[in-house]
């Protein structure tokens, strides 16, 4: 089966594969994002720009924990303008970019997209979701009029599609999500980081200078396995998974959910190589399945036969 089998095609957008890097992992610059294309992820999502440099929080930013990692780096960032101009790098490539922005409302949402939109990525992933930052991440992404106002004034300033980062952090999970596509998003990524902390037993403090941080790992894949396929129940647009993913049997897992393709962060500080084991693993399960196509299982769990009901669809 050739590698053609697992080609997505999410709107007008078409990824060579279904593994992507998750933003969020690897500081501000491209030099990771480029990497990670050149050893066979489908796509890539920078980490969040704002509309101006971040600093971050002070260290320890990251804390391992049994079954994920827990992280609040704050959202460091050179700002909108300057990464502009790191993103001139890539013009003429045509690479399968995405670039996560940030902002406070719709005002700073839009002024990332003036510093942006002329460079050449294909896509945005609006962060509306980061647990641990205040009057940036949960108060945008959980209150849909606030997600709707964002989400339009972004498609009224770029012709780029644009996916909503989800949070899993709300009870609003499908009201966020119909504001968004309501408002024009062309597609949605579920989920980010849940909020979440740790404590240092020698010293009574929390582990991370913040404090609060958001769960990365294999222990949120649950959670945001549950999202993907709550969100197709409602919703007809490319969704793109994102939490725990660390192997090709997760991946379809996701697949089966729904989801079209994934993203994977956490999994790659152990080996950032990570994502042609997912493509060809996908591969060699679509051909044991007998199955010809990646979409073909797309949803398959919603069924009520499961795969049995998606090999009739198919057959000739």
């Amino acid at each position: 089966m050739s590698e053609d089998s697992v080609r997505v095609q999410m709107g007008s957008l078409q990824l060579a594969n279904p593994a992507l890097l998750a933003s969020g992992i690897y500081g501000s610059s491209l030099l990771r994002v480029l990497e990670a294309l050149k050893l066979g992820a489908g796509g890539a999502v920078t980490n969040s720009i704002g509309p101006v440099a971040r600093d971050g929080y002070k260290e320890p930013t990251l804390v391992e924990l049994e079954g994920g990692w827990v992280n609040a780096a704050g959202l460091p960032n050179p700002g909108a303008e300057t990464f502009s101009e790191e993103l001139g790098s890539i013009r003429g490539k045509r690479l399968p970019v995405f670039v996560s922005i940030f902002g406070g409302d719709e005002k700073e949402f839009m002024r990332v997209v003036k510093s942006l939109d002329a460079n050449e990525f294909i896509a945005y992933e609006l962060n509306l979701s980061c647990p641990y930052v205040a009057d940036v991440g949960t108060e945008v992404g959980h209150d849909p009029e606030l997600v709707s106002q964002v989400v339009s004034a972004v498609k009224s300033r770029t012709e780029k599609p644009v996916f909503v980062k989800l949070s899993p952090n709300t009870d609003k999970l499908v009201e966020v999500a119909q504001a968004a596509v309501d408002s024009g998003a062309d597609g949605l990524t579920a989920i980010n980081t849940v909020k979440a902390m740790s404590i240092d037993i020698e010293s009574g403090k929390p582990s991370l200078s913040n404090g609060y941080g958001g769960l990365s790992g294999g222990a949120i894949r649950p959670v945001a396995l549950r999202c993907v396929y709550e969100l197709r129940e409602w919703f007809d647009v490319p969704i793109m998974g994102c939490g725990g993913v660390s192997t090709w049997e997760h991946a379809i897992e996701f697949f089966l959910a729904g989801a079209d393709a994934v993203q994977v962060g956490t999994a790659t500080i152990r080996k950032f190589a990570i994502f042609n084991d997912i493509t060809f693993g996908v591969i060699s399960y679509l051909e044991r399945k007998g199955f010809s196509n990646l979409k073909d299982i797309v949803g398959a769990a919603h069924n009520k036969g499961g795969l049995a009901t998606a090999a009739r669809r198919v057959s000739p």
